[in-house]
């Protein structure tokens, strides 16, 4: 719509910023100017508001341009303008549908304005403008509205947390979604939820509730939003926290340091960056600032309750209106609850049994969500028979290599979280895949032989162990884990304080000529100096400031596998002596074991840790964790397997494992094509000579001879060079005399005169 162009005896009377600006300086002095411009704002308002949609542009101007001023220097003259918001709330909730668009964009800042100059409370401002955006058709209306409560809320929140006015808006939100469940409205409340839960001001249990209530709605689209806050509402709030924090202060440059002495590689730099991006985003999840900085799934009231409604709801309904798409984020969900509470839901398993062939599309989707769902308290029996089928339709020699690949990850998954599902039988079959062709299947078949060997060796051939498992087995280390059986709580990572604190104490005695064997009185004289160091400032001269983390090198890492070692039968009497070794052997080991037992747990319970102590504890652990996601660590890999397992969702990517190195080489055109998708287009950096000669190509034009002459090919111009080379003195002249002549003349065709 076109302004009005005001005269010029209206602009001296409604020279309203000047008006305001004095108005800020002395209120008193122009208290009549502005009961003048205040009444024209009433009777501008009352001709409005007896017919709103017959109002003409000029009162519409003149009312948006009073309501601008009045809420401009409403706080000076609040006995006045006491009704004013009231009046500005009346005029938006009863006739936005018919008001101007700038009126009514104005209308809305004023509101905001008057809530900063505190004539308005946060609480009725959001309850007047939430109605409007569920109502409203205007696009522009709600993406304002949208906009200026969630800035409301930040600002709110901002100092302290505005418990009060939380409440009450989290009770609207509630009442919103669970009023209709038929209706899309609920979207609204979705939507606020996330923005402000990826921006940490809400984050306690009544949020997750109104999420969890829109998951269980009957509206599609707010069924999958609840879902995917559930799903990526906790790893948006983290992408949110990386770019806003700065940098963490672990000193990481040493496992640089470290790989940089061997040889560089692409693949080694890219291994050190995503372990390093692991261990800060475990240390972040440790060391949250905000005590009730819970994920989402975590602050759940009832998960069992919720996973079971969810499941009989939008999967085992046949009244489902939700497709393939949305039915796997659901499952998702509701495996990623099984998994991370230890849920029971039997009848999940069984629904799964359908899905699970290689013509299944997202089958990998399929087989991820039945690999979270599964952990140490759900029944051997039950996971089985999947197994079992897995096994029979991906795993076999007429699959090809990407189906092979996908099944054997999906199974080690499924193990990795409950061992006592897979039979010796079937295991010792998928092991053997280790000896196809296909790169992708070994690797699998490789982890699949690599978790069994720290989880349960017993079940592997002897063969097939390997050297740490046997002698974990020997030395009682490696043990079935029984169903049910728990671990025992301590401190993470004590034992590496403790292993390191034992290297160091022999480091000392053999610096002064002792035996390893310690005496009571120098572990004495060692827990004094401890005492002596108790600030990690104090001890300068420990290794805990400026210690390089040990990366393991390439030279370091143990490639052989079981495979390359020789088959050879031993005689009778070689396998009694080897049986007699292994006894004693073990009785050894599992005398050492049992002696290092009291050791670690004495330093838990007969010795108070100093922060020196905690500091290098600290380095340790990160140490470990760096060094287990190296590619290639060898016995850490079960270590961490649990808790990524537990903590971390599972995708469909991991199940497909090295599906790109199966499927065969790219060829030259498609190498070519990724090679250029990289590179920006070098035609802005071409030279002039170069684009005058692609515009000459363009308008059809010739080259010069100069440039046919050096294309021309070089045989062609052989047998003139080589005359060239014989001529003589008088013919030379010759040449050159002609060549000036046939110049003067325009050429040998004589274009001049």
């Amino acid at each position: 719509m076109v302004k009005r162009k005001l005269g010029a005896l209206e602009k001296v009377e409604a020279d309203l910023p000047n008006l305001q600006h004095k108005i800020r300086r002395d209120p008193k002095s122009y208290i009549e100017d502005f009961r003048a411009q205040h009444y024209q704002y009433e009777s501008h308002r009352e001709i409005f508001m007896a017919a709103p949609a017959s109002a003409t542009d000029t009162g519409i101007i003149s009312l948006r341009e009073l309501i601008d001023f009045v809420a401009h220097v409403a706080d000076c003259y609040p006995d006045i303008t006491k009704d004013f918001p009231q009046q500005l709330m009346d005029i938006l909730t009863q006739h936005h549908l018919v008001l101007e668009p700038e009126l009514r964009e104005k209308i809305v800042g004023s509101l905001v304005l008057l809530k900063k100059k505190e004539l308005l409370d946060s609480a009725t401002l959001l309850q007047t403008l939430f109605p409007i955006l569920i109502t409203t058709p205007s696009k522009t209306l709600r993406a304002l509205i949208f906009q200026k409560i969630l800035m409301d809320l930040r600002t709110s929140n901002a100092k302290t947390t505005n418990h009060k006015l939380n409440r009450t808006m989290q009770t609207v939100l509630y009442n919103l979604v669970t009023s209709d469940r038929v209706s899309s409205k609920g979207l609204w409340a979705i939507k606020l939820i996330r923005e402000l839960w990826k921006r940490q001001i809400w984050s306690d249990a009544k949020t997750v509730e109104v999420m969890k209530e829109a998951s269980l709605s009957e509206n599609e689209k707010v069924i999958i939003g609840g879902v995917r806050f559930f799903l990526g509402g906790d790893q948006e709030r983290e992408e949110m926290e990386d770019e806003s924090s700065d940098e963490e202060a672990i000193d990481l440059g040493k496992v640089k340091h470290q790989v940089g002495i061997n040889k560089k590689t692409r693949k080694k730099s890219r291994a050190v960056e995503k372990a390093k991006a692991t261990v800060k985003r475990k240390e972040r999840k440790k060391n949250q600032p905000h005590p009730l900085n819970f994920s989402a799934l975590h602050l759940l009231h009832d998960p069992q309750g919720f996973a079971e409604t969810l499941f009989s709801k939008h999967l085992q309904n046949s009244k489902s209106k939700l497709n393939l798409e949305q039915k796997l984020q659901v499952l998702q969900l509701v495996t990623r609850l099984v998994g991370l509470h230890k849920l029971h839901i039997m009848q999940l398993y069984s629904y799964f049994q359908k899905y699970l062939t290689p013509r299944q599309p997202s089958v990998t989707s399929f087989l991820a969500s039945l690999a979270q769902a599964s952990h140490d308290l759900v029944p051997p029996d039950v996971l089985e028979p999947l197994i079992q089928k897995i096994a029979n339709e991906f795993v076999s020699e007429a699959s090809s290599s990407l189906v092979a690949t996908a099944g054997l990850n999906a199974i080690r998954e499924i193990c990795a979280r409950q061992p006592l599902a897979m039979n010796e039988t079937l295991l010792q079959d998928l092991v053997m895949y280790r000896k196809s062709k296909d790169k992708g299947v070994v690797m699998a078949a490789r982890g699949l032989l690599g978790l069994y060997r720290d989880l349960n060796p017993e079940m592997l051939k002897r063969r097939d162990r390997g050297k740490e498992a046997s002698i974990g087995l020997r030395s009682g280390e490696k043990q079935e884990k029984r169903f049910g059986q728990e671990e025992t709580g301590g401190i993470e990572g004590l034992e590496l304080l403790e292993q390191w604190k034992e290297e160091e104490r022999k480091k000392k005695r053999a610096e002064k000529g002792l035996p390893s064997d310690a005496e009571d009185g120098e572990e004495e004289e060692d827990e004094a100096a401890d005492w002596e160091a108790w600030n990690v400032e104090d001890d300068e001269d420990s290794d805990d400031s400026g210690g390089w983390i040990d990366v393991q090198s390439d030279a370091e890492i143990d490639l052989s596998d079981s495979d390359d070692e020789k088959d050879a039968r031993p005689s009778k009497k070689a396998k009694q002596d080897a049986n007699n070794e292994e006894n004693v052997n073990s009785e050894t080991a599992q005398d050492k074991t049992e002696a290092q037992k009291p050791n670690i747990a004495n330093i838990a319970t007969t010795r108070i840790l100093t922060p020196a102590d905690l500091a290098k504890l600290q380095e340790l652990r990160t140490q470990a964790a760096v060094d287990a996601l190296i590619p290639g660590a060898k016995g850490r890999r079960g270590q961490t397997n649990a808790s990524r397992h537990k903590d971390d969702p599972l995708t469909a990517e991991e199940i497909e494992g090295l599906a790109a190195l199966s499927a065969g080489k790219a060829t030259r055109e498609e190498r070519i094509a990724h090679a250029k998708e990289g590179k920006t287009d070098r035609a802005e950096h071409k030279s002039i000579t170069a684009k005058r000669k692609e515009r000459k190509v363009e308008q059809g034009k010739s080259t010069t001879n100069k440039e046919k002459a050096r294309r021309k090919n070089i045989f062609m111009t052989l047998g003139k060079a080589r005359n060239k080379g014989k001529r003589s003195l008088v013919e030379t002249r010759n040449v050159l005399k002609a060549h000036q002549d046939r110049q003067k003349r325009g050429g040998r065709r004589g274009n001049i005169g």
